[in-house]
């Protein structure tokens, strides 16, 4: 298991909170809430990700923020119902509860924005799922590369929600794109246990550091 590399390189080290909203946790009774995602979760990923701003760290947060008639909610196919598989234009497509729609209170990060250098909202195209931050299914880049470039950081510690979709997706795209990664396992949740398991195995797979917060 590696560790994040000694203070004096956080200059070039960013931090990215995944969806940490209220639609995927238990604490504001979300359509989409995560497992374990309780006032005590979200109170430790505060709390630590205070801590890394306070050491100087960059911090990041990415933002569910869809349309009401996004393609991934179930409500935008007449007849299906949520966690339905369908295909759409040749992709897999996983139909979920609407969730995290613009402006809605449940939409919001659960944390002060100001915390961040910015809130990088994505899925914003109702053509498209966007489980990545860094890009949608479509192919469409958020600003998330270009801020990161623009800052010179080259490493990314990543947590957050949920480990076997949007950490995960996020993770494997920063990695693709040559950033060095951490993903902190015990501050993400994810949805499921296997899918889970089988999220951190094909991170470390494609080089990506698994650590705990005892290693930040």
């Amino acid at each position: 298991m590696s560790k994040i590399p000694s203070p004096d390189a956080r200059a070039v080290t960013g931090v990215i909170v995944v969806d940490l909203q209220g639609d995927f946790t238990t604490l504001k009774q979300g359509s989409l809430a995560v497992d374990g995602t309780d006032s005590t979760y979200v109170k430790t990923v505060e709390q630590v990700t205070l801590r890394l701003r306070a050491k100087g760290f960059t911090l990041f947060a990415t933002q569910d923020w869809h349309p009401r008639d996004h393609v991934s909610f179930f409500t935008s196919h007449p007849g299906k119902h949520p966690f339905e598989t369908v295909e759409i234009d040749g992709l897999s497509q996983t139909l979920w509860p609407p969730h995290c729609v613009a402006d809605s209170e449940n939409a919001g990060i659960l944390m002060d924005p100001s915390f961040f250098s910015m809130v990088v909202k994505k899925g914003t195209c109702k053509d498209y799922d966007s489980y990545s931050g860094f890009q949608d299914q479509g192919g469409t880049s958020t600003e998330l590369e270009r801020l990161l470039r623009a800052g010179k950081i080259t490493r990314l510690i990543v947590y957050g929600l949920a480990t076997d979709y949007c950490v995960k997706a996020t993770a494997l795209d920063a990695a693709k794109r040559g950033f060095e990664v951490f993903v902190v396992k015990d501050l993400c949740r994810g949805v499921s246990v296997d899918t889970t398991r089988a999220a951190l195995e094909e991170m470390a797979q494609h080089g990506i550091n698994i650590i705990t917060m005892a290693d930040l």
